[in-house]
């Protein structure tokens, strides 16, 4: 489910949902009308998984550079 993996990348991340949308979707209220039942079309599923695996590679790339 999306939502689910949604909730987990917020929690490690320390992100607001806002911010995700809005970063993810273009939409600051993505999480929350996910939350109320919203359902996403599949392009948008598809485009939101590539965009958090891409932010956790970076995010990996700066921990790495970090050390």
């Amino acid at each position: 489910m999306l939502l689910r993996t949604i909730e987990t990348f917020l929690r490690e991340h320390a992100m607001p949902a806002t911010k995700f949308g809005r970063l993810a979707a273009h939409d600051p209220r993505f999480v929350l009308d996910l939350r109320m039942g919203r359902t996403a079309r599949r392009e948008t599923e598809l485009r939101t998984r590539a965009w958090m695996q891409g932010y956790a590679d970076g995010s990996a790339e700066q921990t790495r550079g970090m050390a």
